[in-house]
């Protein structure tokens, strides 16, 4: 059985008992939070499909940590102009847990 939920602008497709990172959200470490953004939910041959959440439909998880994750260099440099530009970037995340997937 698996669900696709969608946080932070993206879509994620979960399963129960997985590490899940996503962008950071407002939230103590060791709390359970409830998505009601459930798209899809698929157990066995049963697909539910939302337009655009399933009703009723909810996922359960527990935030495990926060942190930031590998930086990314930017780079920027144009030819024979005298142009260079370097840049770094560490996304902020948060570390969830899958706990169970509610149809």
């Amino acid at each position: 059985m698996y669900a696709v939920i969608k946080t932070g602008g993206k879509q994620h497709r979960v399963v129960v008992n997985e590490l899940l990172k996503v962008e950071l959200l407002k939230a103590e470490t060791g709390s359970t939070i409830k998505f009601e953004d459930v798209l899809m939910i698929v157990d066995g041959e049963t697909v539910k499909i939302g337009q655009p959440i399933v009703e009723g439909a909810s996922v359960e998880v527990e935030v495990v940590e926060h942190g930031r994750g590998e930086k990314i260099r930017i780079v920027k440099h144009n030819r024979r102009k005298h142009y260079h530009k370097e840049q770094g970037h560490r996304q902020w995340y948060t570390l969830l847990k899958i706990k169970a997937i509610n149809a």
